[in-house]
C-alpha cells in the first residue's frame, strides 16, 4: 500500500490497533448475520463496550441506530454500516464556535495528571498558534515537578515562543501572576500555561485553579479562559475518569487527547465526547512539534473505519 500522507494518514496509520480489534470485529457481525435482529444488536452492543466505547456510550449509539434502522426500514445488516459510522460521528461533532478563543485574548489554562503529555502538548498548541500568526507566551505554573519547567523551556524554544517561570515549589498563581503581566506588557495574544498535575486530593487541586482563575480574572479582564484537560488516550476508561473528575473541580471547556498513535483503544475519544458533553479539541499522534491538531470528528471515523476520505478541513 502506498504511503499515506499527512496528518490523515498518520492518524490512520496511529489507530491501526483499534482498527484490528474494534472495526474487524464490526465488520465480521455486519457480513456474519443475514438479518438484523436482537442478536446482531447484542453482539455489536458487545463489540463497542470492549472497544472503550463505555456501557452509557454504547446505549446512545444503539438507540440512535436502532432509530435510524427503523425509520430507513433498513434491512440488510451491512446496509447498517454506513448508519454505524454517521451515528458515530454525531456523537463527536464539535461546534465551529468550540475554537473562537482561538482569535481572540485569551488565557489557556491545561490541567491534567502527570504523565498524560500536558506538557508536551503546551508546547506543540504554542507552535500551532505561533505558525497561524499568533504571539504566544507560555508559563510554567506546574511548579511542584521540579522537570516540568525544564521540559517545558525546551518545548518554548522548538515552539519559538518565549516562556514564563518562577522557582521550584513557588505559587502557581504568582507565576500566572508574572506571567499576566507580561502578556499585557508585550502585547501577547494568547497565553498558554502549564498547571499542576494532581487529583490526589481534589479540594487542593480546586483551591489551586480557584486561585489562579482569580488572578486571570481580576488582572487581565478582556481575556477569554479556556481550560483544556490533556488525558492519555492509551489508558482507555481511565482517561474518562479523569477527564470526568477534572471538569468536577474547574468549568472545562475542552479536551486534548494525546498518545492516540499506536493505541487500540481509540474508541475512547468517542467515550469522552458523548459522556461527558465536553468537546475533544485536539488529538496527539506523535512526538513533534505539528503532532497535534484540531480535532475533527469526520476525520477521526474515516480514519478509523479507513474509509479513504480526508476531511477537507
Amino acid at each position: 500500500m502506498a504511503e499515506k500522507k499527512g496528518f490523515f494518514g498518520r492518524l490512520a496509520a496511529g489507530l491501526a490497533k483499534t482498527r484490528d480489534s474494534f472495526v474487524s470485529g464490526v465488520n465480521s457481525i455486519f457480513s456474519g448475520y443475514s438479518s438484523i435482529d436482537d442478536d446482531f444488536y447484542d453482539e455489536l452492543e458487545e463489540t463497542l463496550i470492549m472497544a472503550d466505547l463505555g456501557i452509557n456510550t454504547t446505549t446512545a449509539v444503539l438507540e440512535d441506530l436502532k432509530a435510524k434502522v427503523k425509520e430507513q426500514r433498513i434491512k440488510e445488516p451491512s446496509a447498517c454500516k454506513k448508519l454505524l459510522i454517521e451515528t458515530l460521528k454525531e456523537q463527536m461533532t464539535v461546534d465551529e464556535s468550540a475554537y473562537d478563543f482561538e482569535n481572540r485574548k485569551s488565557v489557556i489554562l491545561m490541567i491534567g495528571v502527570n504523565g498524560v503529555g500536558k506538557t508536551t502538548s503546551v508546547g506543540k498548541l504554542a507552535g500551532r498558534l505561533k505558525d497561524q500568526g499568533k504571539k504566544v507566551l507560555v508559563a510554567a505554573a506546574d511548579t511542584f515537578r521540579a522537570a516540568a519547567v525544564e521540559q517545558l523551556s525546551e518545548w518554548a524554544k522548538r515552539s519559538g515562543v518565549d516562556l514564563i517561570a518562577g522557582q521550584n515549589g513557588s505559587d502557581p498563581a504568582a507565576v500566572v501572576y508574572d506571567a499576566v503581566s507580561a502578556a499585557k506588557a508585550r502585547g501577547t495574544d494568547i497565553l498558554i500555561c502549564d498547571t499542576a498535575g494532581r487529583l490526589h486530593n481534589k479540594k487542593n487541586l480546586m483551591d489551586e485553579l480557584s486561585k489562579i482563575y482569580r488572578v486571570i480574572e481580576r488582572e487581565y479582564p478582556d481575556a477569554v479562559i479556556e481550560t483544556l484537560v490533556v488525558v492519555d488516550g492509551t489508558t482507555g476508561q481511565n482517561a474518562l475518569n479523569q477527564a470526568k473528575q477534572f471538569s468536577e473541580a474547574a468549568p472545562v471547556t475542552g479536551i486534548i487527547l494525546t498518545k492516540l498513535d499506536g493505541t487500540a483503544k481509540g474508541g475512547i475519544a468517542i467515550a469522552i465526547s458523548s459522556e461527558l458533553g465536553i468537546p475533544v479539541k485536539y488529538i496527539g499522534i506523535g512526538e513533534q512539534v505539528d503532532d497535534l491538531e484540531r480535532f475533527s470528528a469526520d476525520t477521526f471515523v474515516d480514519a478509523l473505519f479507513d474509509t479513504g476520505e480526508e476531511d477537507a478541513e
